[in-house]
């Protein structure tokens, strides 16, 4: 840090040389701020942009003793062995009806759930209801899954007992593959929702006070100051998070999907993650591992750029 600040004098004495660098100048003048950033950088340097290099797998027969350099270059091989597998299709409609599924009800919970705390007057119970609606987002899946297997297994389940004391017949709900889809949405639901919020929340904080003074002088209800005031304030953050969670659309929890898959639902199960594993870790072929997870980038690309397009064509703003 000393040293920064020895060089950062030792440029700063040379205003010849800060005139003529405009760009110099602007990093000496900002100094603390790109000091607050570099470890930020370092981060997506090391773990990001550095492991892109490791991408040539997928167009290699890779040979682990040989070596990236040492494989054979085998080009579009694994991802045409992806396209045209029998596994293909259903992976596909897996992975997409999950995540349009999340698009589709968990996508406004937490704006809806922000919503409703927002509207909260007293602080403390407000801010003890964040509290206990954020804790389910630091639970693993480990845990979350031997939760739900103590809620609705067939034997030792919480609901199949209720169920058959009342004279039911005991339901396999984590056996049913109609059920899976909706077992895993709202076990995201449950996890994600209260953590969802804290970005809502930061929008509507910087939402003008006079703007609702105004409107209660006008008469408009708490209602009609969502829907004509709070609303349209958070849009922007909305139509972002959005465009953000479209390019996610091939996207699923891994350690979800593998804890709670068994064999009567591996039909629906199925997903890019889990094959990437099954094939790539357990069965040692990691070209198509990598050839999945490229596959599944070039998708979530085409995705925001598209859904990026369409909004600012709507007249909004987008990412970029």
């Amino acid at each position: 840090m000393a040293h920064f600040s020895q060089t950062s004098s030792a440029v700063g004495s040379h205003p010849r040389l800060l005139k003529d660098h405009p760009r110099l100048r602007q990093y000496v003048t900002h100094r603390q701020i790109y000091l607050l950033i570099l470890p930020g950088l370092l981060y997506f340097i090391i773990f990001k942009v550095a492991p892109i290099w490791g991408y040539t797998v997928a167009f290699e027969d890779f040979n682990p003793f040989k070596g990236i350099l040492g494989s054979k270059w085998v080009g579009l091989h694994y991802f045409v062995q992806l396209v045209h597998g029998k596994y293909f299709l259903e992976m596909f409609r897996n992975t997409v009806v999950i995540s349009l599924m999340n698009l589709v009800f968990y996508f406004p919970a937490p704006i809806i759930l922000a919503l409703l705390l927002n509207e909260i007057r007293n602080e403390p119970f407000r801010r003890v209801n964040q509290t206990i609606l954020y804790v389910p987002h630091f639970m693993s899946w480990v845990v979350i899954a031997g939760v739900t297997f103590f809620l609705l297994s067939v034997d030792v389940g919480v609901v199949n007992k209720a169920i058959s004391f009342f004279g039911g017949k005991p339901v396999s709900f984590l056996s049913n593959k109609w059920l899976f889809w909706w077992i895993i949405l709202l076990q995201n639901v449950w996890r994600e929702t209260g953590w969802g919020t804290i970005i809502f929340l930061a929008a509507m904080s910087q939402i003008d006070p006079t703007m609702y003074e105004a409107a209660t002088v006008d008469g408009a209800s708490r209602l009609q100051q969502i829907v004509r005031i709070t609303i349209p304030s958070i849009m922007p953050t909305i139509v972002i998070l959005f465009i953000i969670q479209l390019g996610q659309i091939i996207q699923v929890s891994f350690e979800q999907i593998l804890l709670m898959s068994n064999p009567y639902v591996l039909s629906v199960a199925q997903v890019f993650d889990t094959y990437a594993y099954s094939q790539g870790v357990v069965g040692g072929n990691f070209s198509i591992g990598v050839a999945v997870g490229i596959f599944k980038s070039v998708i979530g690309l085409v995705m925001v750029v598209t859904a990026n397009t369409a909004i600012k064509r709507l007249g909004q703003e987008g990412i970029y």
